[in-house]
């Protein structure tokens, strides 16, 4: 499953945009011990940069031969991605309030002033930093489902739109599980919402064993169900490893209130295809949770596939 690295575990990531050479020399001295340095002497090398290194954070310079700072930060907020977000900011020698505010109204978090005061420099770039990797903390959790510690609807919906347009992108099939956990509200009912619970985080866990692939993804989907994306696969490779989630679940034995013991099974809905660019992703995931209600009506704990489906 491909995991995001927290800030703890990497440096932040600072794109530098100076026509002077010595700027960014000093620059790149004052914070190299604290952070990966990217560099760039024009405004297209900027724009460049970013959709190549994605940084946390740029230094830009407002005065540059080819196209100065308010444009290069004009064109950043026009990209259609995230990286349209990332905090800029100024350096100049200018020092006109009407500059300030025009920088401001575009959307730059801050200024430092040439000539370089280091003291200064350090804790601009570091008080930013710290605002970049709090919202980082803060939308992380916000995408992770408490119960189980895995991925939430909210993480897996921008999964799909991401490996959606790759597989577009690259005419390549994306596989795809919708997976639920059988006769979950009976079980509840019979059993407490407490056991409950311990079984979707023992489900939870066998996604963690079995899908280890790097770029595959699970996640909570919603109550008892779960899915997986698995890009650049399939129908075949999806398959083998929907029965291999299958047969895991059903062998898993959960212990409980001091020896007592359970098992659960769950039905797999599994669909691959090659997307194309008029096609609709609501469309593909609605096929495989057809095939998902298919397994049920074969009497769960089984796998069926989006072909299961064909008169």
């Amino acid at each position: 499953m491909t995991t995001t690295p927290t800030a703890a575990e990497e440096k932040n990531h600072i794109l530098l945009v100076d026509d002077e050479k010595m700027n960014l020399m000093v620059l790149d001295n004052l914070l190299r011990d604290d952070y990966d340095i990217f560099m760039a002497k024009n405004g297209q090398g900027a724009i460049d940069k970013v959709k190549e290194c994605h940084p946390d954070l740029i230094l830009l310079d407002i005065i540059m031969p080819d196209m100065n700072g308010y444009e290069v930060l004009q064109k950043i907020r026009e990209l259609d991605c995230a990286l349209k977000n990332t905090p800029v900011i100024f350096i100049t020698g200018l020092n006109s309030e009407d500059n300030e505010e025009k920088g401001l109204d575009l959307g730059a978090a801050d200024y430092i002033a040439k000539p370089f005061n280091s003291a200064i420099v350090k804790l601009r770039v570091k008080n930013q930093l710290q605002i970049v990797n709090q919202l980082r903390i803060i939308e992380r959790l916000s995408e992770i489902d408490q119960l189980t510690a895995i991925p939430n609807r909210r993480s897996l919906d921008k999964q799909m739109y991401m490996q959606w347009g790759r597989a577009i992108r690259s005419s390549i099939p994306l596989g795809f599980m919708m997976i639920d956990v059988d006769k979950f509200k009976v079980f509840n009912d019979t059993h407490g919402h407490q056991l409950g619970d311990l079984v979707l985080q023992t489900v939870a866990k066998v996604f963690g064993r079995v899908v280890k692939r790097s770029g595959d993804f699970f996640a909570r989907y919603g109550g008892e169900e779960f899915s997986v994306v698995l890009p650049d696969t399939s129908m075949r490779g999806v398959l083998k490893l929907a029965e291999q989630i299958r047969k895991n679940v059903e062998e898993t034995v959960i212990t409980y209130d001091d020896g007592k013991t359970v098992q659960v099974t769950v039905s797999i809905g599994a669909h691959s295809h090659t997307p194309l660019q008029n096609e609709s992703m609501k469309d593909f995931i609605a096929c495989a949770d057809a095939a998902l209600y298919k397994a049920k009506e074969m009497g769960r704990n089984r796998v069926c596939s989006s072909g299961d489906l064909q008169p």
